[in-house]
């Protein structure tokens, strides 16, 4: 299973991409570096949603446990108003 880590812009500009990359595996979609949404096949949600499990029991799902997501880390650099 591939696992693809795309950001909200560049699914914006690239749908194409994550619709083909979801044929591999789970497209996780970032804002501001941490996971808001998965993109799946149609094969893969249907075997999630006839699975008739839980949540929890669908994300403990065999291969999912070894997703290593590290989000790139946010840096904002700030300045001192000039209130004179």
């Amino acid at each position: 299973m591939t696992i693809t880590i795309l950001s909200s812009r560049e699914l914006g500009r690239n749908v194409g991409r994550a619709k083909r990359a979801a044929h591999s595996g789970p497209v996780f979609i970032t804002n501001r570096g941490r996971p808001t949404h998965v993109l799946l096949s149609v094969e893969d949600y249907r075997r999630f949603a006839g699975a008739r499990r839980g949540l929890a029991g669908s994300l403990s799902m065999g291969g999912l446990s070894d997703i290593d997501f590290e989000p790139p880390k946010l840096h904002i650099e700030t300045s001192h108003a000039d209130l004179s």
